[in-house]
């Protein structure tokens, strides 16, 4: 899939699921903005795509933040003309019980989870108005469909975002804005990795899952270049599961 010349901002990119996106998108063409909290981390992946000829801006941003949103918009712009796709990838998880779990927790997960999915959004689509068409992108799970014990906060920022991508997909159709979810399994990532390393945790989530494996990066890597190509554009307000066949049970 051919993305040359096309502009992606990719969300918390600095590892994990993100970084696969942004190489992903990178390899097919397009000019990446990897943005994240830790700019350190967000230049080291920005010389790891110009290792493989591609174009990259590293943005320090906190996608709660309003004032950081609007500034990783116009340094985008400021440097590449304009904004193509958007991956809102940025998230966090805790995993505490209801009863341990604290207001300011729970606050704080649906501030990045969710209304970062809102600010960066929101801060983007003038960008893809005037250009006349774009494609914005947004990381759920399947915590977001079905419950996972110990992980309120998480699931409900989840399920949201399920349901403002079916939202924003109607609101921007008129636009030729195209706004679509992935829905992540169980993904090898640095989030997971405590989980993973308990060899009955890994067995029990493994008989959960049809095709018998634990997701890779680059399985969520691969959905997010189809919905940010050309080949989707009769694709939207859709949540693509990406999760070894989980979902059906």
């Amino acid at each position: 899939m051919n993305l040359k010349n096309k502009v992606a901002i990719v969300t918390g990119s600095r590892r994990g699921i993100g970084k696969a996106i942004a190489l992903a998108l990178a390899k097919a063409g397009a000019n990446i903005v990897v943005s994240d909290i830790n700019l350190d981390d967000c230049n080291k992946l920005v010389e790891e795509i110009k290792a493989i000829n591609g174009n990259a801006l590293a943005v320090k941003t906190d996608v709660s933040n309003p004032e950081d949103v609007s500034q990783m918009i116009n340094l985008t712009t400021e440097k590449f003309g304009k904004v193509d796709i958007l991956v809102n990838n940025a998230g966090i998880y805790m995993q505490k019980s209801l009863t341990d779990v604290t207001e300011q927790d729970f606050d704080r997960t649906l501030d990045i989870n969710l209304k970062g999915v809102f600010l960066c959004s929101k801060a983007v689509v003038p960008e893809m108005i005037k250009q006349g068409k774009g494609k914005i992108i947004n990381i759920a799970s399947i915590a977001g469909q079905v419950g996972f014990a110990n992980s309120s906060a998480y699931c409900a920022s989840k399920g949201a975002i399920i349901n403002i991508t079916r939202e924003l997909a109607l609101e921007l159709a008129q636009y030729k804005i195209n706004v679509n979810a992935i829905g992540p399994g169980v993904i090898e990532t640095d989030m997971t990795k405590d989980l993973l390393e308990d060899k009955a945790t890994k067995e029990t989530l493994l008989a959960n899952i049809p095709l018998s494996r634990i997701g890779k990066p680059e399985d969520i890597a691969n959905a997010a270049l189809f919905l940010a190509s050309d080949n989707s554009d009769y694709i939207t307000g859709i949540t693509l599961f990406v999760d070894g066949g989980w979902l059906t049970h």
